[in-house]
């Protein structure tokens, strides 16, 4: 049975056994260095002062996958628009863990009062893009040849999804730590 819960800094070095192939083998993140553990203890803080960090565990307490949101972008207009993203242990692809980790935070970010999610693919990531279609994603742009890794020039496509009405009067996001 896989139980979700909120990241802790401790979590750091286990996200970061997930994280380090995406990084060392494929395209689905530009980062080209693995990070620090003190690096990546200091995203998860950040991240979650005002969003959700959730990792998903097996019976013993291993974790198989990770999702968050974060801003997506500095300036006052974007505050109810976030990024997600999410990185499942290879291993564990494909048996729903994924679609839970994504339906939980999509519910919290809706509890927060977020409007819009975002989301960030390498073109060449069918998988991704198919996975967000199917919780109602639509592609809005993409961007050629915007990336560079792996000796090759890639496109990013970016995808939304509404998850809140828009009104005129927005009150702002309620930060995670903060929800009832």
């Amino acid at each position: 049975m896989t139980k979700i819960r909120q990241a802790t800094e401790n979590d750091a070095q286990e996200l970061l056994d997930i994280y380090g192939p995406y990084i060392t083998n494929t395209t689905i993140t530009f980062e080209d260095v693995i990070p620090a553990v003190e690096n990546f203890k200091q995203r998860i803080k950040d991240i979650s002062e005002t969003f959700p960090y959730l990792v998903a565990m097996d019976d013993t307490g291993k974790i198989l996958g990770y999702a968050y949101a974060h801003f997506y972008g500095p300036r006052a207009a974007y505050a109810w628009t976030v990024e997600a993203s999410i990185y499942v242990d290879h291993n564990y692809e494909g048996h729903g863990l994924g679609t839970k980790l994504y339906k939980e935070l999509e519910d919290i970010l809706k509890q927060q009062g977020v409007v819009n999610l975002m989301a960030c693919i390498t073109e060449e990531n069918a998988n991704s893009i198919k996975f967000h279609e199917k919780f109602g994603y639509e592609k809005v742009g993409t961007f050629k040849k915007v990336g560079y890794k792996f000796h090759r020039w890639l496109d990013v496509t970016w995808m939304q999804k509404t998850l809140n009405t828009r009104q005129k009067n927005m009150s702002k996001i309620i930060p995670y730590n903060e929800l009832s």
